[in-house]
């Protein structure tokens, strides 16, 4: 059995935001700039509005201005698309983030395509993600971007490791396998597909569970000793009529075999909101010619 360390989340998210708020007050003392972001939001999803308000505080208790545009859930994507490209032209917006799920009448695609790239604090635009791919700076998505901060505090150097990214999303597989690469890990994207998707695992000294189905990674598809980061959210219905929440690993299986896992909730999630004020801080100033704090 091996002691199995806890990632808290929520401890790295916070000593992240110190450190965006120092470096804001910073570039305000010195240059005048006072970074701003703007989220939009279609429709009345409750965990989507919940969310939105906490980008919201969180980006006010670091400094940065907090813009919010809600639109009716009906909005046409022609409205949502003329919004955002006001949004590309307000030099007061830093940061452009359209909260996801879109409705059905509206092209999450075309929403990516639109926002400009120097803008698009998710990570999301081709240009963005071609820019990661290459080696180049860019805007990298919040979750990934969040995994590897972890990852580095908890192990240090990540060269030479083998990790495995369980799931390939272009929201979390494929971002976070290219900054693993940028890492000098040697990175295996697994997905449905695998052939021995659990002897595969279980070479790995990392793993990062990002499938959304809960607890699908077994506690004996982990190497003992491995890191392990679990994305999923998964709210499933327990017998009493209650629910909670589960990532996509076996939490009490993974425990005694890990060296250290995120728990859910309490791990990943926290650095996602973390990671965007960062983003917003880069883009802030990447625009205006301003270095670059390294935070």
């Amino acid at each position: 059995m091996v002691d199995t360390r806890l990632i808290d989340g929520k401890a790295h998210a916070a000593a992240l935001r110190q450190r965006v708020a120092a470096a804001v007050a910073d570039i305000k003392k010195n240059h005048g700039v006072m970074p701003g972001l703007a989220v939009v939001l279609v429709g009345q999803d409750p965990a989507s509005e919940v969310y939105v308000r906490s980008k919201g505080k969180q980006t006010v208790e670091v400094g940065m201005l907090s813009f919010e545009h809600k639109m009716a859930a009906n909005t046409s994507e022609a409205d949502l698309l003329e919004q955002i490209a006001e949004l590309n032209d307000d030099p007061t917006v830093d940061g452009i983030l359209v909260q996801f799920p879109m409705p059905e009448q509206i092209s999450q695609h075309k929403v990516i395509n639109t926002i400009d790239p120097a803008k698009d604090v998710d990570g999301f635009h081709p240009m963005n993600a071609g820019h990661l791919w290459s080696g180049e700076p860019a805007l990298v998505p919040c979750t990934p971007f969040g995994c590897v901060q972890l990852l580095k505090a908890e192990l240090g150097k990540l060269s030479g490791l083998d990790a495995i990214v369980i799931g390939r999303s272009n929201i979390v597989g494929k971002p976070l396998a290219g900054l693993l690469v940028q890492e000098n890990c040697t990175v295996t994207i697994a997905h449905s597909r695998t052939r021995d998707l659990p002897g595969v695992a279980r070479r790995a000294d990392i793993l990062i569970a990002a499938v959304g189905k809960p607890e699908m990674i077994k506690g004996d598809w982990i190497k003992p000793g491995a890191t392990v980061i679990d994305v999923g959210v998964n709210r499933i219905a327990l017998p009493d009529g209650k629910t909670r929440l589960v990532g996509d690993v076996a939490f009490a299986e993974a425990q005694g075999i890990a060296g250290a896992i995120t728990p859910v909730p309490g791990g990943v999630g926290p650095m996602t909101i973390a990671c965007l004020l960062r983003n917003t801080l880069v883009a802030a100033c990447r625009r205006r010619g301003l270095p670059v704090p390294t935070i």
